[in-house]
């Protein structure tokens, strides 16, 4: 078989991306996500290897870009408190330019992409898109206290990660549009957490 073009591998991720919002990753199998990006099957296991890695590939398609516009939207801000709920609000901005992918990292889990055996080449790619993530965290609580320590850094994630997917998951669910008022509650939420400084460091 040759080699898949390169329309064709954009293709794939695509569809799966919209599948796995729409279904999730169990709804998803060879066959409906060939039949909805218009290929073969073999393309995909050509491609890919397999349905698992295609569907890890997706999640790191998704959670790169993500991160790529949440660390240029907390750059751009000079308040520290600014930039942090920018950091907040970013699952909304996203969804306005990659709605499926934005739904899905919102709504879907990612052990439940990824699966138990990631190829090792992705198991790295996952792992550094972890430490990007910390590494903004870190960077948020340096510019807010003046700390980079693990107390400052998960005051920045329940401000970052928990806040926004307890807001945000409903209207993702649904498939709705991320409200301006859920929006503004966010960002008043953050603020609130905010207002206190992280305990003392032991």
């Amino acid at each position: 078989m040759a080699r898949p073009r390169v329309h064709d591998l954009d293709r794939l991720l695509d569809a799966a991306e919209r599948l796995v919002a729409d279904v999730g990753p169990r709804g998803v199998t060879v066959r409906s996500l060939a039949a909805a990006a218009e290929v073969p099957n073999g393309t995909i296991y050509h491609a890919f290897g397999s349905l698992g890695a295609l569907l890890a590939r997706v999640w790191l398609r998704a959670a790169s870009d993500f991160l790529d516009l949440q660390t240029e939207l907390a750059d751009q801000e000079v308040d520290p408190v600014a930039a942090t709920i920018a950091a907040a609000d970013a699952p909304a901005a996203f969804a306005a330019r990659r709605p499926e992918a934005a739904r899905l990292l919102i709504t879907v889990k990612k052990e439940h992409l990824l699966g138990p055996r990631v190829p090792e080449d992705l198991a790295g790619a996952v792992v550094a898109l972890d430490k990007r993530l910390v590494t903004l965290l870190v960077r948020l609580a340096g510019r807010l206290w003046g700390r980079r320590d693990a107390r400052a850094v998960e005051i920045l994630t329940t401000c970052v990660v928990d806040l926004p997917t307890a807001l945000f998951l409903r209207p993702f669910t649904e498939g709705g549009p991320i409200s301006e008022d859920t929006r503004g509650r966010l960002s008043a939420a953050v603020r609130a957490v905010l207002l206190l400084p992280p305990p003392r460091k032991d």
